[in-house]
Protein backbone atom coordinates (compact mmCIF):
# COMPACT_ATOMS: atom_id res chain seq x y z
CA UNK A 1 0.00 0.00 0.00
CA UNK A 2 1.38 3.73 -0.79
CA UNK A 3 -1.00 5.52 1.69
CA UNK A 4 -2.52 8.54 0.65
CA UNK A 5 -1.12 11.03 -1.67
CA UNK A 6 -2.01 14.67 -3.13
CA UNK A 7 -1.38 15.46 -6.51
CA UNK A 8 -2.02 19.59 -5.88
CA UNK A 9 -2.32 22.50 -8.15
CA UNK A 10 -1.70 21.41 -11.64
CA UNK A 11 -4.42 21.92 -14.64
CA UNK A 12 -6.12 18.70 -14.94
CA UNK A 13 -7.07 17.97 -17.86
CA UNK A 14 -10.31 15.09 -19.25
CA UNK A 15 -11.91 15.04 -22.35
CA UNK A 16 -14.52 17.37 -22.27
CA UNK A 17 -12.49 20.44 -20.32
CA UNK A 18 -9.15 21.40 -18.04
CA UNK A 19 -9.06 22.96 -14.72
CA UNK A 20 -7.09 23.87 -11.97
CA UNK A 21 -7.52 20.67 -9.03
CA UNK A 22 -6.26 18.66 -6.71
CA UNK A 23 -6.13 15.05 -7.25
CA UNK A 24 -6.14 12.41 -4.04
CA UNK A 25 -4.95 9.45 -4.64
CA UNK A 26 -6.05 6.38 -1.90
CA UNK A 27 -4.02 3.16 -2.53
CA UNK A 28 -3.01 3.34 -6.14
CA UNK A 29 -6.64 4.82 -7.01
CA UNK A 30 -8.60 8.33 -7.70
CA UNK A 31 -10.38 8.92 -4.37
CA UNK A 32 -11.50 12.74 -5.17
CA UNK A 33 -10.50 15.80 -8.30
CA UNK A 34 -11.27 18.91 -6.18
CA UNK A 35 -9.98 22.67 -6.29
CA UNK A 36 -8.07 23.86 -3.74
CA UNK A 37 -8.77 21.14 -0.99
CA UNK A 38 -7.60 21.27 2.56
CA UNK A 39 -4.18 20.78 3.43
CA UNK A 40 -3.74 16.95 4.87
CA UNK A 41 -0.84 16.46 7.29
CA UNK A 42 -1.37 12.21 6.58
CA UNK A 43 -0.62 12.90 3.18
CA UNK A 44 2.54 13.28 1.08
CA UNK A 45 1.85 15.81 -1.69
CA UNK A 46 3.54 16.16 -5.34
CA UNK A 47 3.70 19.70 -6.12
CA UNK A 48 2.05 20.14 -9.87
CA UNK A 49 1.76 23.92 -10.49
CA UNK A 50 2.08 24.70 -13.85
CA UNK A 51 1.84 21.51 -15.20
CA UNK A 52 -0.75 19.41 -16.78
CA UNK A 53 -2.19 16.26 -15.18
CA UNK A 54 -2.66 14.05 -17.64
CA UNK A 55 -4.15 10.66 -17.66
CA UNK A 56 -1.65 8.35 -18.00
CA UNK A 57 -1.42 7.27 -21.84
CA UNK A 58 -2.88 3.87 -23.17
CA UNK A 59 -0.47 2.55 -26.52
CA UNK A 60 -3.00 -0.52 -27.61
CA UNK A 61 -0.64 -1.13 -30.57
CA UNK A 62 3.24 -2.51 -29.95
CA UNK A 63 5.55 -5.49 -30.65
CA UNK A 64 7.72 -5.32 -27.39
CA UNK A 65 9.83 -8.46 -27.58
CA UNK A 66 10.01 -10.82 -25.04
CA UNK A 67 13.03 -11.64 -22.66
CA UNK A 68 15.06 -13.78 -24.20
CA UNK A 69 18.43 -16.15 -22.61
CA UNK A 70 20.84 -13.23 -24.95
CA UNK A 71 18.86 -10.76 -24.29
CA UNK A 72 16.90 -10.37 -21.14
CA UNK A 73 15.84 -6.99 -20.50
CA UNK A 74 14.14 -6.25 -23.64
CA UNK A 75 10.28 -6.27 -22.51
CA UNK A 76 11.99 -4.37 -19.64
CA UNK A 77 13.78 -1.89 -20.43
CA UNK A 78 10.78 -0.95 -23.12
CA UNK A 79 8.51 -0.47 -20.49
CA UNK A 80 10.63 1.82 -18.95
CA UNK A 81 10.72 3.82 -22.59
CA UNK A 82 7.41 3.65 -22.16
CA UNK A 83 6.62 5.08 -18.52
CA UNK A 84 9.40 8.14 -19.75
CA UNK A 85 6.84 9.15 -22.58
CA UNK A 86 3.73 9.33 -20.74
CA UNK A 87 2.55 5.61 -21.00
CA UNK A 88 1.05 4.11 -18.46
CA UNK A 89 -0.24 0.94 -20.00
CA UNK A 90 0.73 -0.62 -23.28
CA UNK A 91 -0.56 -3.90 -25.36
CA UNK A 92 1.92 -6.17 -26.95
CA UNK A 93 1.13 -8.20 -29.51
CA UNK A 94 2.57 -11.94 -29.74
CA UNK A 95 3.83 -11.87 -33.63
CA UNK A 96 5.46 -14.73 -34.78
CA UNK A 97 9.11 -14.82 -35.52
CA UNK A 98 9.60 -11.94 -32.38
CA UNK A 99 10.31 -14.69 -29.59
CA UNK A 100 7.18 -15.28 -28.48
CA UNK A 101 5.50 -18.53 -27.58
CA UNK A 102 3.58 -20.31 -30.39
CA UNK A 103 2.29 -23.18 -29.66
CA UNK A 104 -0.69 -23.93 -32.65
CA UNK A 105 -3.55 -23.12 -29.33
CA UNK A 106 -4.42 -19.40 -28.73
CA UNK A 107 -4.95 -20.83 -24.54
CA UNK A 108 -1.39 -22.37 -24.75
CA UNK A 109 0.01 -19.24 -26.44
CA UNK A 110 -1.57 -17.08 -23.80
CA UNK A 111 -0.34 -18.82 -20.67
CA UNK A 112 3.40 -19.50 -21.87
CA UNK A 113 3.25 -15.41 -22.92
CA UNK A 114 1.89 -14.31 -19.54
CA UNK A 115 4.67 -16.44 -17.85
CA UNK A 116 7.23 -15.12 -20.07
CA UNK A 117 6.75 -11.80 -19.07
CA UNK A 118 5.23 -12.06 -15.79
CA UNK A 119 7.18 -9.70 -13.46
CA UNK A 120 9.05 -7.98 -16.00
CA UNK A 121 7.36 -4.65 -16.41
CA UNK A 122 8.09 -1.26 -15.17
CA UNK A 123 3.87 -0.03 -16.17
CA UNK A 124 0.75 -2.22 -17.16
CA UNK A 125 0.60 -4.49 -19.67
CA UNK A 126 -1.77 -6.54 -21.47
CA UNK A 127 -1.90 -8.86 -24.89
CA UNK A 128 -3.44 -8.94 -27.85
CA UNK A 129 -3.12 -12.39 -30.09
CA UNK A 130 -1.61 -12.46 -33.84
CA UNK A 131 -3.49 -15.24 -35.12
CA UNK A 132 -1.94 -16.80 -37.63
CA UNK A 133 -2.17 -19.99 -39.93
CA UNK A 134 -0.46 -21.84 -37.31
CA UNK A 135 -3.38 -21.89 -35.05
CA UNK A 136 -5.94 -24.07 -37.34
CA UNK A 137 -8.33 -24.09 -34.34
CA UNK A 138 -8.41 -20.51 -33.37
CA UNK A 139 -12.36 -20.45 -34.07
CA UNK A 140 -12.82 -22.96 -31.29
CA UNK A 141 -10.47 -21.42 -28.87
CA UNK A 142 -11.69 -18.00 -29.19
CA UNK A 143 -14.18 -17.93 -26.43
CA UNK A 144 -12.00 -19.36 -23.91
CA UNK A 145 -9.17 -16.89 -24.37
CA UNK A 146 -11.71 -13.76 -24.15
CA UNK A 147 -12.46 -15.72 -20.96
CA UNK A 148 -8.97 -15.77 -20.15
CA UNK A 149 -9.21 -12.02 -20.34
CA UNK A 150 -7.59 -11.73 -23.67
CA UNK A 151 -10.36 -10.47 -26.10
CA UNK A 152 -8.58 -8.48 -28.66
CA UNK A 153 -7.34 -10.44 -31.58
CA UNK A 154 -4.95 -9.36 -35.07
CA UNK A 155 -5.19 -10.97 -38.30
CA UNK A 156 -2.91 -9.87 -41.28
CA UNK A 157 -4.25 -9.66 -44.94
CA UNK A 158 -0.64 -9.94 -46.10
CA UNK A 159 3.11 -11.44 -45.06
CA UNK A 160 3.54 -15.03 -45.48
CA UNK A 161 1.74 -15.69 -41.93
CA UNK A 162 -1.61 -14.10 -43.29
CA UNK A 163 -4.90 -15.26 -43.23
CA UNK A 164 -6.82 -15.52 -46.49
CA UNK A 165 -10.47 -13.86 -46.78
CA UNK A 166 -12.80 -16.82 -45.23
CA UNK A 167 -10.06 -17.29 -42.49
CA UNK A 168 -10.67 -13.56 -41.94
CA UNK A 169 -14.29 -13.90 -42.14
CA UNK A 170 -14.77 -16.32 -39.63
CA UNK A 171 -12.58 -14.97 -36.76
CA UNK A 172 -14.36 -11.36 -36.98
CA UNK A 173 -17.67 -13.23 -37.12
CA UNK A 174 -16.25 -15.13 -34.05
CA UNK A 175 -14.69 -12.27 -32.03
CA UNK A 176 -17.61 -10.17 -32.59
CA UNK A 177 -20.34 -12.71 -31.15
CA UNK A 178 -18.14 -14.31 -28.51
CA UNK A 179 -17.40 -10.79 -26.77
CA UNK A 180 -14.50 -9.35 -28.64
CA UNK A 181 -12.95 -7.53 -31.83
CA UNK A 182 -10.43 -8.69 -34.64
CA UNK A 183 -8.09 -6.09 -35.74
CA UNK A 184 -6.82 -6.47 -39.20
CA UNK A 185 -3.69 -5.26 -40.98
CA UNK A 186 -5.44 -3.79 -44.11
CA UNK A 187 -3.44 -4.29 -47.56
CA UNK A 188 -4.66 -5.99 -50.96
CA UNK A 189 -2.44 -8.94 -50.97
CA UNK A 190 -2.75 -9.85 -54.77
CA UNK A 191 -2.11 -6.21 -55.48
CA UNK A 192 1.02 -6.16 -52.84
CA UNK A 193 2.65 -9.48 -54.10
CA UNK A 194 2.27 -7.97 -58.18
CA UNK A 195 3.73 -5.08 -57.52
CA UNK A 196 6.59 -6.60 -55.08
CA UNK A 197 7.44 -9.06 -58.28
CA UNK A 198 7.59 -6.20 -60.91
CA UNK A 199 9.64 -4.19 -58.54
CA UNK A 200 12.16 -6.75 -57.95
CA UNK A 201 12.23 -8.36 -61.59
CA UNK A 202 12.97 -5.32 -62.54
CA UNK A 203 16.16 -4.85 -60.11
CA UNK A 204 14.45 -1.87 -58.56
CA UNK A 205 15.35 -3.51 -55.04
CA UNK A 206 16.59 -0.37 -53.04
CA UNK A 207 15.05 0.22 -49.70
CA UNK A 208 12.81 3.09 -51.20
CA UNK A 209 10.88 0.40 -53.55
CA UNK A 210 9.16 -0.64 -50.10
CA UNK A 211 6.91 2.67 -50.22
CA UNK A 212 6.03 2.06 -53.95
CA UNK A 213 5.09 -1.96 -54.17
CA UNK A 214 2.35 -0.45 -51.31
CA UNK A 215 0.78 2.37 -52.50
CA UNK A 216 -2.24 3.85 -50.65
CA UNK A 217 -4.59 2.16 -53.53
CA UNK A 218 -3.19 -1.21 -51.76
CA UNK A 219 -4.02 -0.28 -48.44
CA UNK A 220 -7.45 1.38 -49.43
CA UNK A 221 -8.42 -1.72 -51.13
CA UNK A 222 -7.60 -4.13 -48.17
CA UNK A 223 -9.69 -1.60 -45.69
CA UNK A 224 -12.52 -1.16 -48.31
CA UNK A 225 -12.68 -5.58 -48.22
CA UNK A 226 -12.26 -5.97 -44.48
CA UNK A 227 -15.37 -3.31 -44.04
CA UNK A 228 -17.27 -5.59 -45.91
CA UNK A 229 -16.23 -8.57 -44.63
CA UNK A 230 -17.61 -7.02 -40.98
CA UNK A 231 -20.64 -5.68 -42.31
CA UNK A 232 -21.43 -8.87 -44.17
CA UNK A 233 -20.67 -10.68 -40.55
CA UNK A 234 -22.44 -7.79 -38.40
CA UNK A 235 -19.89 -6.86 -36.05
CA UNK A 236 -17.17 -4.13 -35.53
CA UNK A 237 -13.74 -3.90 -36.90
CA UNK A 238 -10.75 -2.48 -35.69
CA UNK A 239 -8.48 -1.39 -38.79
CA UNK A 240 -4.41 -0.79 -37.34
CA UNK A 241 -2.20 1.65 -38.19
CA UNK A 242 -4.40 3.69 -41.24
CA UNK A 243 -2.05 5.71 -43.44
CA UNK A 244 -3.64 7.89 -46.10
CA UNK A 245 -6.50 9.75 -47.16
CA UNK A 246 -7.68 6.94 -49.71
CA UNK A 247 -7.88 4.30 -46.90
CA UNK A 248 -9.59 7.17 -44.58
CA UNK A 249 -12.53 7.74 -47.10
CA UNK A 250 -13.47 3.88 -46.71
CA UNK A 251 -13.93 4.66 -42.67
CA UNK A 252 -15.59 7.44 -43.55
CA UNK A 253 -18.04 6.11 -46.11
CA UNK A 254 -18.74 3.01 -43.86
CA UNK A 255 -19.41 5.25 -40.79
CA UNK A 256 -21.70 7.62 -42.16
CA UNK A 257 -23.74 4.22 -43.03
CA UNK A 258 -23.72 3.35 -39.54
CA UNK A 259 -21.35 1.27 -39.32
CA UNK A 260 -18.98 -0.02 -36.35
CA UNK A 261 -15.63 0.51 -37.47
CA UNK A 262 -12.68 1.75 -35.49
CA UNK A 263 -9.41 2.77 -37.12
CA UNK A 264 -6.12 4.05 -35.64
CA UNK A 265 -3.33 6.61 -37.26
CA UNK A 266 0.30 5.93 -35.84
CA UNK A 267 2.53 9.55 -34.77
CA UNK A 268 4.81 8.34 -37.98
CA UNK A 269 2.36 9.07 -40.00
CA UNK A 270 0.83 11.98 -38.10
CA UNK A 271 4.78 14.16 -38.29
CA UNK A 272 6.57 12.10 -41.26
CA UNK A 273 6.48 12.01 -45.07
CA UNK A 274 7.58 10.27 -48.01
CA UNK A 275 10.84 12.35 -48.46
CA UNK A 276 12.23 10.16 -45.70
CA UNK A 277 12.38 7.27 -48.90
CA UNK A 278 14.98 10.27 -50.41
CA UNK A 279 17.51 9.19 -47.84
CA UNK A 280 20.48 7.05 -48.50
CA UNK A 281 19.98 3.42 -48.55
CA UNK A 282 21.09 2.33 -45.07
CA UNK A 283 18.63 4.89 -43.52
CA UNK A 284 16.32 4.67 -45.48
CA UNK A 285 15.72 1.59 -44.54
CA UNK A 286 15.04 2.53 -40.73
CA UNK A 287 11.77 3.83 -42.47
CA UNK A 288 10.65 0.64 -44.02
CA UNK A 289 7.31 0.76 -42.13
CA UNK A 290 3.69 -0.73 -43.12
CA UNK A 291 2.05 1.00 -44.97
CA UNK A 292 4.40 3.09 -45.45
CA UNK A 293 5.19 7.18 -45.08
CA UNK A 294 2.44 9.16 -47.52
CA UNK A 295 2.26 12.68 -48.87
CA UNK A 296 2.06 15.17 -46.74
CA UNK A 297 -1.53 15.48 -48.24
CA UNK A 298 -2.41 12.20 -46.82
CA UNK A 299 -0.80 13.53 -43.05
CA UNK A 300 -3.05 16.54 -43.35
CA UNK A 301 -6.20 14.48 -43.68
CA UNK A 302 -5.48 12.30 -41.02
CA UNK A 303 -5.25 15.23 -38.82
CA UNK A 304 -8.36 16.53 -39.60
CA UNK A 305 -9.62 12.58 -39.42
CA UNK A 306 -8.57 12.98 -35.51
CA UNK A 307 -10.22 16.37 -35.52
CA UNK A 308 -13.23 15.08 -36.59
CA UNK A 309 -13.73 11.61 -35.61
CA UNK A 310 -13.17 9.71 -37.93
CA UNK A 311 -10.03 7.93 -36.60
CA UNK A 312 -10.57 7.07 -32.88
CA UNK A 313 -7.14 6.96 -31.43
CA UNK A 314 -3.45 7.29 -32.25
CA UNK A 315 -1.35 4.20 -31.48
CA UNK A 316 2.48 3.57 -32.10
CA UNK A 317 2.91 0.38 -33.81
CA UNK A 318 6.37 0.14 -32.02
CA UNK A 319 8.28 -2.01 -33.45
CA UNK A 320 11.85 -2.09 -31.18
CA UNK A 321 14.01 -3.50 -34.61
CA UNK A 322 17.83 -2.10 -34.56
CA UNK A 323 19.65 -0.25 -38.11
CA UNK A 324 22.60 -2.57 -36.67
CA UNK A 325 20.59 -5.80 -36.72
CA UNK A 326 17.34 -6.49 -38.02
CA UNK A 327 17.24 -3.46 -40.48
CA UNK A 328 20.51 -4.77 -42.53
CA UNK A 329 18.12 -6.15 -45.02
CA UNK A 330 18.52 -3.72 -46.94
CA UNK A 331 21.80 -5.15 -48.56
CA UNK A 332 19.66 -7.91 -50.06
CA UNK A 333 16.70 -6.30 -51.35
CA UNK A 334 13.11 -4.04 -50.07
CA UNK A 335 11.13 -7.15 -48.84
CA UNK A 336 14.21 -8.55 -46.61
CA UNK A 337 14.03 -5.65 -44.54
CA UNK A 338 12.43 -5.82 -41.04
CA UNK A 339 8.87 -3.73 -41.14
CA UNK A 340 8.51 -1.17 -38.47
CA UNK A 341 10.22 1.32 -36.23
CA UNK A 342 10.54 2.25 -32.54
CA UNK A 343 8.31 4.56 -31.01
CA UNK A 344 7.01 3.41 -27.74
CA UNK A 345 8.92 6.64 -25.59
CA UNK A 346 7.65 9.47 -28.14
CA UNK A 347 4.05 8.64 -28.51
CA UNK A 348 3.03 11.72 -26.22
CA UNK A 349 5.84 14.14 -27.37
CA UNK A 350 5.34 13.85 -30.88
CA UNK A 351 1.25 13.49 -30.86
CA UNK A 352 0.88 16.75 -27.92
CA UNK A 353 3.56 18.69 -30.59
CA UNK A 354 2.71 18.12 -34.14
CA UNK A 355 -1.29 18.32 -32.89
CA UNK A 356 -1.83 20.58 -30.28
CA UNK A 357 0.68 22.85 -29.79
CA UNK A 358 0.29 24.06 -33.50
CA UNK A 359 -3.07 24.33 -33.32
CA UNK A 360 -4.73 20.59 -35.19
CA UNK A 361 -6.41 19.31 -31.77
CA UNK A 362 -7.39 20.56 -28.51
CA UNK A 363 -5.85 19.14 -25.35
CA UNK A 364 -9.05 17.95 -24.24
CA UNK A 365 -9.10 15.52 -27.61
CA UNK A 366 -5.68 14.79 -27.43
CA UNK A 367 -6.75 12.93 -24.30
CA UNK A 368 -9.44 11.40 -25.04
CA UNK A 369 -7.24 9.43 -28.50
CA UNK A 370 -4.30 8.44 -26.10
CA UNK A 371 -6.07 7.43 -23.23
CA UNK A 372 -9.73 7.47 -22.81
CA UNK A 373 -10.99 6.04 -25.63
CA UNK A 374 -8.22 3.29 -26.06
CA UNK A 375 -9.22 2.19 -22.91
CA UNK A 376 -12.53 2.26 -23.52
CA UNK A 377 -12.48 0.22 -26.75
CA UNK A 378 -9.98 -2.27 -25.75
CA UNK A 379 -11.93 -3.41 -22.30
CA UNK A 380 -9.19 -1.10 -19.79
CA UNK A 381 -12.42 -0.18 -17.29
CA UNK A 382 -10.17 1.21 -14.84
CA UNK A 383 -7.62 3.44 -17.22
CA UNK A 384 -7.64 6.19 -19.38
CA UNK A 385 -9.57 9.02 -17.09
CA UNK A 386 -8.72 11.17 -14.29
CA UNK A 387 -12.20 10.17 -11.81
CA UNK A 388 -12.78 8.66 -8.59
CA UNK A 389 -12.68 5.16 -8.46
CA UNK A 390 -10.08 4.92 -11.52
CA UNK A 391 -6.65 3.55 -11.62
CA UNK A 392 -4.23 6.85 -10.47
CA UNK A 393 -2.34 6.22 -13.59
CA UNK A 394 -0.98 10.10 -13.76
CA UNK A 395 1.18 12.20 -16.14
CA UNK A 396 2.87 15.09 -15.16
CA UNK A 397 3.62 17.15 -18.50
CA UNK A 398 5.40 20.65 -18.94
CA UNK A 399 3.87 22.51 -21.84
CA UNK A 400 6.57 25.11 -21.52
CA UNK A 401 9.32 22.95 -21.90
CA UNK A 402 11.21 22.43 -25.83
CA UNK A 403 13.67 19.86 -26.57
CA UNK A 404 14.78 18.12 -29.40
CA UNK A 405 14.51 14.04 -29.94
CA UNK A 406 17.53 12.11 -30.41
CA UNK A 407 18.39 8.42 -30.02
CA UNK A 408 20.70 9.06 -26.83
CA UNK A 409 18.24 10.64 -24.79
CA UNK A 410 15.63 7.77 -25.15
CA UNK A 411 15.55 4.39 -23.08
CA UNK A 412 13.63 1.84 -25.65
CA UNK A 413 15.49 -1.20 -27.16
CA UNK A 414 16.36 0.24 -30.45
CA UNK A 415 19.38 2.26 -31.69
CA UNK A 416 17.40 4.53 -33.64
CA UNK A 417 14.86 6.92 -33.23
CA UNK A 418 12.54 7.88 -36.58
CA UNK A 419 12.08 11.38 -35.45
CA UNK A 420 15.90 11.76 -34.62
CA UNK A 421 16.44 15.83 -34.01
CA UNK A 422 13.02 16.55 -34.34
CA UNK A 423 12.10 19.54 -31.82
CA UNK A 424 9.00 19.22 -30.03
CA UNK A 425 6.86 21.34 -27.36
CA UNK A 426 6.47 19.94 -23.76
CA UNK A 427 7.95 16.89 -21.90
CA UNK A 428 7.16 14.52 -19.33
CA UNK A 429 8.04 15.65 -15.77
CA UNK A 430 6.95 12.83 -13.71
CA UNK A 431 4.43 9.41 -14.46
CA UNK A 432 2.79 7.81 -12.11
CA UNK A 433 1.52 3.84 -12.38
CA UNK A 434 -1.53 2.89 -9.93
CA UNK A 435 -0.07 5.92 -7.31
CA UNK A 436 3.44 5.11 -7.40
CA UNK A 437 6.26 7.26 -9.04
CA UNK A 438 7.64 5.41 -11.84
CA UNK A 439 8.87 8.56 -13.82
CA UNK A 440 10.16 11.31 -10.98
CA UNK A 441 11.56 14.79 -12.41
CA UNK A 442 12.91 12.67 -15.35
CA UNK A 443 14.19 10.23 -13.32
CA UNK A 444 13.14 6.25 -13.70
CA UNK A 445 12.44 5.21 -10.01
CA UNK A 446 10.45 2.26 -10.89
CA UNK A 447 10.90 -1.22 -10.36
CA UNK A 448 10.75 -4.09 -12.55
CA UNK A 449 7.63 -6.07 -11.54
CA UNK A 450 5.57 -2.78 -10.56
CA UNK A 451 3.27 -3.17 -14.06
CA UNK A 452 0.42 -6.09 -13.57
CA UNK A 453 -1.06 -8.02 -16.56
CA UNK A 454 -4.63 -6.26 -17.29
CA UNK A 455 -6.89 -8.86 -18.00
CA UNK A 456 -10.05 -7.36 -19.87
CA UNK A 457 -13.66 -7.69 -20.73
CA UNK A 458 -14.70 -5.35 -23.89
CA UNK A 459 -18.31 -3.16 -23.08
Amino acid sequence: MIGRRIVRGGTVVTTELRRTADVVIEDGRIAAVEPSLARDSDAREIDARGLLVLPGVVDVHTHTRVASADEPDRFFQDSVAAAFGGTTTFLAFNNPGTGSPRTGSLVEDVARWRAATDGDSAVDYALSLVITPQEPGAVAELAAVIEAGVPTFKAFMVYDFGLPERAIERLLRAAGEGGGMLEVHCEDRAALEANTARLLAAGRTAPRFHAESRPPVVEAAGTRRAIAMARDAGVSLYIVHLSCAAALEEVRRARDAGQEVYAETCPHYLSLDESRYELPDEQCACYVISPPLRATSDRDALWAGLADGWLSLVATDHVPDRRSVEKQGWRESFDRISNGGPGIETLLSVVYSEGVAKGRITIERMVDLLSTTPARLFGLQGKGAIEVGRDADLVLFDPAERRTLTERELHHTSDYTPYEGMAVAGAVVSTLVRGEDVIHRGRFVGRRGHGRFQERRLV
